[in-house]
């Protein structure tokens, strides 16, 4: 028998601090501001909403990562983007469910995210509410990944298969980062409650079927090949990355 040994959720998150980098979640009023909720941000992008620094949230965003990573098209920037902040919802919800025994609520109305930051100070959470963690479907995919994914292709040419490998892929690299850290600190109760989250919502909806469940390898591409200086992720599709030109070099999947 495992025995779990959990604590209630502080009003700072700050257990979370431990786990570093995109588990972390800061909490209150953002010292730059007002910041766009995640209710906004996934708003239709003709509301109009004056006095806001960032205009469309998304659009800033895409084109910020498609700036700095000189991608020749928009979509290899919309699947960067996605993915990485798929990571950070999966990993601060992920991370708080494995540590604390809860989840924090991540309303969209009551997160607020810079689209101009880097982790951890891209997100702020105005009110810590908690949640049991069998909410962790419905707070991220439901709640974050549905809505963003509707966004995206509203206003980009991407595939929804795209975005969801990414999503899925976000959440396997999260797992992975948790399980290290709970193994490296002999949290033996933080690695087997990540795993049993992980491996459900891998099976669930709109994730099941993106990756291989013996491998975590992807069945989709999330384009970074395509940047310069890109090559595949260590959970690509591909064996190597296939040929721009037209030819049939490198395109068979990994089984």
């Amino acid at each position: 028998m495992v025995l779990l040994v959990f604590v209630d959720l502080d009003p700072d998150l700050a257990a979370l601090d431990a786990l570093g980098g995109f588990s972390v979640l800061r909490t209150g009023v953002p010292p730059r501001g007002p910041l766009p909720t995640f209710a906004r941000t996934y708003a239709a992008p003709e509301v109009d909403h004056p006095g806001e620094v960032y205009g469309d949230p998304i659009i800033f965003r895409v084109r910020k990562v498609a700036e700095g990573l000189r991608a020749p098209e928009p979509r290899i920037a919309v699947s960067v983007a996605q993915q990485a902040l798929a990571a950070r919802l999966w990993s601060i919800a992920l991370g708080a469910a494995a540590v604390y025994g809860h989840l924090p609520d991540l309303d969209p109305e009551l997160l607020r995210w810079d689209p101009d930051g880097s982790a951890p100070d891209d997100l702020w959470l105005s009110e810590v509410r908690a949640l049991p963690v069998t909410a962790i479907g419905t707070v991220v995919g439901d709640g974050h990944l549905g809505p963003l994914e509707t966004a995206l292709r509203s206003r980009y040419r991407v595939s929804r298969g795209l975005l969801r490998g990414n999503a899925a892929s976000a959440l396997a690299g999260a797992w992975r980062q948790l399980d290290r850290w709970a193994r490296t600190h002999g949290r033996t109760d933080v690695a087997d409650r990540a795993r049993t989250l992980a491996v459900g919502l891998l099976q669930g909806p709109g994730l099941v079927g993106t990756l291989d469940p013996r491998t975590l390898r992807r069945r989709s591409c999330c384009l970074y090949y395509r940047l310069p200086g890109g090559g595949l992720c260590g959970d690509c599709c591909f064996d190597r990355p296939p040929d721009r030109t037209g030819g049939r070099r490198g395109t068979t999947p990994r089984s």
